[in-house]
């Protein structure tokens, strides 16, 4: 198995089509409106130093998953900002610890950003996986069809201390 790095999707322009596709194919229940012409849009305009932004789990064979840090996530919630968001693994790819490492490469780099909170919204299936990673509930809601959790993190360290370590990261 080779070894996965993280890279910001702007050091992989090529991925953009089969991103947005994979993206408006997982999350386009809560968009229905949404298009992979748009997600592409979406996912162009992005830089890597800054919000918003996206990384692309990488191995010698290609892309496994992806994860975004943005502003807005979806329109019923726009109290709470920035977010984790679009986190996607390939099929092929799960088990293998991939959505993980996006996490947390999203949550140190968010810290270098000097974000003090983020969130990111899941199904209750998915609440113990992520407070594995250090999320904690903020609240529950109903979003479109989806009875789904906020929940939050704090990334930034405390002042004087150091951001956490992250993901290897590659921006070649």
């Amino acid at each position: 198995m080779t070894p996965v790095r993280i890279v910001g999707l702007q050091a992989r322009p090529g991925w953009l089509p089969a991103l947005a596709r994979a993206h408006v194919q997982a999350f386009g229940t809560l968009l229905p409106a949404w298009t992979v012409e748009q997600a592409e849009a979406e996912l162009r305009m992005q830089r890597d130093d800054t919000i918003p932004c996206t990384w692309v789990a990488e191995d010698d064979a290609g892309w496994l998953g992806s994860v975004s840090l943005l502003h807005d996530d979806h329109e019923q919630i726009r109290g709470w900002s920035p977010w984790l968001a679009s986190l996607y693994v390939r099929p092929t790819a799960r088990g293998r610890g991939v959505g993980a490492r996006l996490v947390r490469h999203c949550v140190a780099q968010a810290a270098q950003l000097g974000v003090p909170r983020l969130y990111l919204y899941c199904e209750a299936a998915m609440v113990p996986w992520y407070h594995a990673l250090g999320w904690a509930p903020h609240t529950r809601l109903q979003l479109g069809p989806l009875a789904v959790t906020v929940m939050r993190i704090d990334p930034a360290p405390p002042r004087g201390g150091t951001p956490p370590v992250s993901d290897e990261v590659s921006h070649a």
